[in-house]
């Protein structure tokens, strides 16, 4: 086939540009970093110009900037906007990583690196079918490009840059590839992502720091009064204690929870993969609804007190948590952010002060089945893959895609090509190569049926 045969004579030259962005440590959330979201964008910039774009700039956000690309066949053509992020997280703990997270390696037939899947590589997916389907004379759609450098952090720049910029970005469908598959073997599609609602609370209990002897035991400890607070918004059943939490929540359909049990999943490899001995959730509902079809709260991080080494007696002033909540489609992400804020309000103790600060939140996402560039979608990786791809819901979130379908009016084509294994967010991230060059094809296959 002309598209394999292309991807296999360019494959080097496919790695060297991706390794050529991975290098840059494009870590948004950390303001030292910040001189390389620039250099990110640029490289990107060249990158995209190199595979036959007409145009590629970069623009200003009240943030990290954008970049933006186009390739126009003919004003009467479908439009395809392409969404990416050039960020990514920050690579701590660093003395887990095997080898050095901004120097990619090939090890095992993967890329190792901070950026190999989330969201380099599966940009690089994008932009590599793009250029293959121009090459190889598929191309009858225009094609734009919009890569954000704040993902990771929220996007909180980007819903303005839409706005201002509507007329530039408008298309038929968005494309995008920053999710994942069920597995190699069983290609997916994502149809549905959950919400997100993100919040720091801050506890304080006497004005500074006292001893622990002598105040043991007659004064609230702001770290014990925090940890309960936490642990009282999920009870024994997993269910979240919230008065009117799930109120919109919209029960999942017999129908798709039957299509969900029909999906390969083998508990037993998936608890010895992260290392755990049970699992736990939601009451009634299998592993695969709780992690995708239901809400969720998790406490992702939490501190206070003394922590260096040895010890110190100490019964601290302030206690301090980051808190976040998975939400499924219908959930309001600021309305829960209200009901959250104003639950801990009504139970926090006068022993303590609380302080609850909103963060970033998106909405959840549905994606209907039965739209032409849907179906493109599908036939294309099932071109790629050899197989159907099944129709999932994910349990992540991507904020910015509801963003997109209120603000654009455009729907959005998950396709992604991640794998669980590939361990983003975490030490050792990783990609197969098989599969990056599968992800390239179907792209391009996309492009021959999407007209």
């Amino acid at each position: 086939m002309p598209v394999r045969s292309y991807i296999e004579s360019n494959k080097d030259r496919f790695l060297e540009e991706l390794f050529s962005l991975i290098r840059i440590p494009s870590i948004s959330a950390k303001q030292e970093n910040k001189p390389d979201m620039l250099t990110c964008a640029q490289r990107w910039v060249e990158v995209l110009l190199l595979s036959g774009v007409d145009k590629a700039v970069i623009m200003p956000t009240n943030g990290n900037p954008v970049v933006y690309a186009e390739k126009m066949v003919s004003p009467k053509a479908k439009t395809v906007l392409v969404y990416a992020h050039y960020d990514v997280m920050p690579a701590e703990p660093l003395e887990l990583w095997k080898s050095k997270p901004f120097d990619p390696e090939i090890r095992d037939g993967r890329i190792w690196a901070r950026g190999a899947d989330d969201d380099k590589g599966q940009s690089m997916i994008q932009v590599k079918g793009f250029e293959t389907a121009l090459k190889n004379d598929l191309l009858a759609c225009n094609v734009k490009f919009i890569f954000e450098g704040e993902e990771e952090i929220g996007s909180p720049s980007l819903e303005a840059f839409c706005r201002d910029n509507k007329d530039l970005l408008q298309a038929d469908i968005i494309l995008v590839s920053d999710t994942s598959m069920v597995s190699a073997e069983t290609p997916s599609l994502t149809t549905g992502l959950r919400g997100l609602a993100y919040w720091e609370v801050e506890v304080t209990g006497p004005n500074r720091d006292l001893h622990s002897g002598h105040f043991g035991g007659a004064v609230a400890n702001p770290i014990n009064i925090l940890c309960k607070l936490m642990a009282d918004v999920t009870d024994a059943d997993g269910r979240i204690t919230i008065p009117g939490f799930y109120d919109d929540v919209e029960e999942v359909p017999s129908a798709e929870r039957k299509m969900i049990a029909q999906i390969p999943f083998d508990e037993e490899k998936y608890k010895a993969a992260i290392g755990v001995k049970a699992l736990f959730g939601e009451k009634g509902y299998s592993t695969l609804e709780r992690n995708s079809c239901r809400p969720s709260f998790d406490i992702c991080g939490i501190w206070g007190g003394y922590t260096g080494e040895g010890s110190k007696t100490v019964l601290p002033s302030k206690a301090y948590a980051k808190v976040s909540c998975r939400l499924v489609p219908h959930q309001d992400h600021e309305k829960i952010s209200r009901m959250f804020e104003d639950y801990i309000a009504r139970v926090a103790l006068d022993f303590v002060t609380v302080k609850v600060t909103p963060s970033h939140g998106g909405q959840g996402y549905v994606c209907p089945i039965d739209i032409p560039a849907y179906q493109a979608a599908e036939k294309a990786v099932e071109t790629a893959f050899g197989k159907k791809p099944l129709a999932v819901r994910r349990g992540g979130s991507i904020p910015i895609i509801s963003t997109f379908e209120q603000v654009l009016g455009v729907k959005t084509i998950l396709m992604g090509f991640g794998l669980e294994q590939n361990a983003i967010h975490s030490p050792n991230e990783s990609c197969r190569l098989d599969i990056f060059y599968k992800g390239i094809e179907a792209v391009a296959e996309f492009y021959r049926d999407f007209k």
